[in-house]
């Protein structure tokens, strides 16, 4: 596909532009809920007896780290990566100790490293003007291409179908079309939560069984 998923990254923007750095500006309308997003994103690491690094996949305003300050979350390493300067700028300044990658990992996969853990919390829950099938090829894309990158495992969320009604902005993603895709093409150790809730459900993916 071309590169019209940039419209993604220019939205989130625009919501940083309006609302500052805050859960709106990061396009979650709640703080609460935005919050529990966090701690499921986390949920993804097991337990290790050595420290683990963690990579914010869309890392936006680190708000993923900020609560990790808050709640003291061990072993884990963060770091973030982000398609957009002015959230990568935004997020240095206010954690100039933590490493960030500023690009679009689809134009410049080298630049993608290794990490144990890779979160991507919001990524694929907008698709703005993009159709469902560009969308689900956009996330087939990344999701491949992070998953390689990531030692241990992967989480990522998407809007659930189980709605009350579905809105034309969200990707709101078939159970069954999506785990498909992680077992044929990624893994077959895969975790649907979707017990916080939330009208969205988020997939853990694992190199291999706990």
């Amino acid at each position: 596909m071309t590169a019209d998923y940039l419209s993604i990254v220019r939205h989130y923007e625009d919501c940083l532009a309006q609302f500052g750095d805050s859960h709106r500006g990061v396009d979650w309308p709640n703080a609460a809920d935005a919050e529990r997003r966090y701690q499921v994103m986390l949920d993804l690491v097991r337990p290790s007896a050595t420290d683990k690094t963690l990579l914010d996949f869309g890392c936006g305003a680190s708000h993923l780290y900020q609560y990790m300050l808050e709640h003291h979350v061990p072993g884990l390493q963060y770091a973030g990566l982000d398609a957009s300067a002015a959230f990568c700028s935004l997020s240095q300044q206010k954690y100039p100790h933590n490493q960030y990658f500023c690009i679009d990992v689809l134009a410049e996969p080298e630049g993608l490293e290794e990490f144990d853990y890779v979160v991507m919390n919001g990524v694929f829950t907008e698709k703005r003007e993009l159709s469902f099938e560009a969308m689900f090829e956009h996330l087939r894309r990344i999701v491949t291409l992070v998953f390689n990158k990531a030692r241990c495992g992967i989480a990522f969320n998407v809007m659930s179908k189980q709605v009350d009604w579905e809105r034309d902005d969200l990707f709101h993603m078939p159970i069954g079309d999506l785990t498909d895709f992680i077992a044929k093409s990624l893994s077959r150790h895969y975790v649907v939560r979707n017990d916080y809730g939330l009208y969205e459900y988020t997939v853990y993916v694992y190199k291999e069984r706990n």
